[in-house]
Formats: C-alpha cells, sequence, structure tokens
C-alpha cells in the first residue's frame, strides 16, 4: 500500500460514480434542468438548501462564475456547512423538529419558487422537513441524495419517510451508505468519502442543463462571469440589477 496508490483509487471510484450518475441519471437531469429552466423564464425564485458537508454542493452554485445568477443558498443558522462549535452541534440541528419551517417561513420563498434540497442520507428531520414545508408553502422540489439510504436506514423524522419522498424529481448520487469509497490495512475505519464530488458535479449538470434549456426557448440564461477577467465585475452587477428581484445574496 503506497499513499500514491491510494489516490489513484480514490480518483478511480470517483471517477467510476461519476460515470454511474451520468448514465443512470440521465432523465433525472434533464428533467431537473428543465425545471429550472422553466422556474427562471416564469420569473420564479430558486433556492438550494444543505446541513453540513450536503451545504457545500449547495454553495457551488450560488454567486459562481458560469452559474446562474439566480441562484441563492437558503441558509439555516449554524447548519451551513461546519460553521459552528462544536461542529457536532450541527449535526444535532439536523435532528431538530421545527427548524426547517420556521426558516422558510422567514425566507422570500414563495410559491412558484423552486428549492434543490441536499441530504446525503435524506434521513434526518432538517432536510425531510424542508421538503415537506416546500411544498406545503408551493414550492417545487428537487432532492439530491443517495438512496441507498432509504434501503439500509431508518428514518430520523417523525413520519418515517425520507428527502426523496417529499420532492418532485429526485437525483440519486449513487453513494453507498457511510461515504467512503476506500478501505485498506491498517486503517481501522473506511475512509475517501467521494459524495461531495459527486453531488456538486449533479449540480452543475442540472445548471448547465438549465442554461441550454433556456438558450434553446431564446432566452438569455443569466450567467455569472469570473471576477477574475477584464469586464466581469462589470458584467456581474449588470446581470444581478436585471434580476435584483431574485437575488438574495447581493
Amino acid at each position: 500500500m503506497t499513499e500514491n496508490t491510494l489516490a489513484g483509487d480514490f480518483f478511480d471510484a470517483a471517477i467510476a460514480l461519476l460515470q454511474q450518475v451520468r448514465d443512470g441519471e440521465r432523465e433525472s437531469i434533464a428533467a431537473a434542468g428543465a425545471l429550472l429552466a422553466t422556474t427562471v423564464a416564469d420569473g420564479g425564485r430558486v433556492f438550494a438548501f444543505g446541513a453540513g458537508h450536503s451545504s457545500l454542493p449547495a454553495q457551488d452554485v450560488v454567486y459562481r462564475a458560469g452559474g446562474l445568477a439566480v441562484m441563492n443558498l437558503l441558509p439555516v443558522p449554524g447548519a451551513v456547512g461546519v460553521d459552528v462549535r462544536p461542529a457536532t452541534l450541527g449535526s444535532a440541528l439536523e435532528r431538530v423538529d421545527g427548524l426547517a419551517t420556521a426558516v422558510l417561513r422567514s425566507s422570500p420563498a414563495r410559491a412558484g419558487d423552486l428549492l434543490f434540497v441536499v441530504s446525503l442520507s435524506g434521513r434526518n428531520a432538517l432536510p425531510v422537513e424542508m421538503a415537506m414545508s416546500a411544498r406545503a408553502l408551493g414550492l417545487r422540489v428537487i432532492g439530491v441524495t443517495s438512496v441507498a439510504y432509504t434501503e439500509h436506514t431508518e428514518s430520523r423524522h417523525s413520519t418515517g419517510t425520507f428527502l426523496k419522498d417529499h420532492c418532485d424529481i429526485v437525483l440519486d448520487s449513487r453513494i453507498s451508505v457511510g461515504d467512503a469509497e476506500l478501505s485498506a490495512e491498517g486503517i481501522a475505519a473506511p475512509f475517501a468519502p467521494a459524495s461531495t464530488v459527486v453531488t456538486s458535479a449533479l449540480m452543475q449538470a442540472v445548471v448547465a442543463t438549465a442554461a441550454g434549456d433556456l438558450a434553446a426557448r431564446g432566452l438569455e440564461p443569466p450567467m455569472l462571469r469570473s471576477g477574475n477577467v477584464d469586464g466581469g465585475h462589470e458584467w456581474n452587477a449588470e446581470v444581478m440589477t436585471r434580476y435584483a428581484d431574485r437575488v438574495f445574496y447581493g
């Protein structure tokens, strides 16, 4: 066993997962991209939510060069990445009933909007309630999760349901339960999680699909450019001004 061998093994595992998702989720990605495009074309707002490390793919599509300007993060205090101490508090907040509903009701989200809910396991109260409450308010919901967890774990929501049970479209990341791609002699626990790589790729694939869908409809997608290229800041300022009623991070 060498470090280089393990590095190569991780890349191979991640590439294999990306290929599985590319081929196996093709129709769901197309449907999610079309729904995102329709929401943008109809003047709706778009939000992305995730808790803990599942927040990273949600953040990855917000205020991003090459991304849609109208993608907004829906933050839950204490659950955005690992921004609290102790970090275990963030995990505890994922199991608190009522938190998601309170956040949604105080957010700009309204009927007709679109919400991405990212949760690897989809079993905790926070993502399940977020999807349920969003649909009750008239939002459409795209869930990004690993369906394997529904087959091998128990829900932590009072209804006994998972995120996937409350979505208009489900994108399956195909991540195995435990989110660790490698094992090796001398290392007691499995290691090398790939969920962030795969889930971020899923999110970007949906955004890319939506951009192409909008262009095919004869509509200019509201894309952001890098602020590190000449004219990027000016371009972004114009786009964000044009879509000011749908940008909540500016």
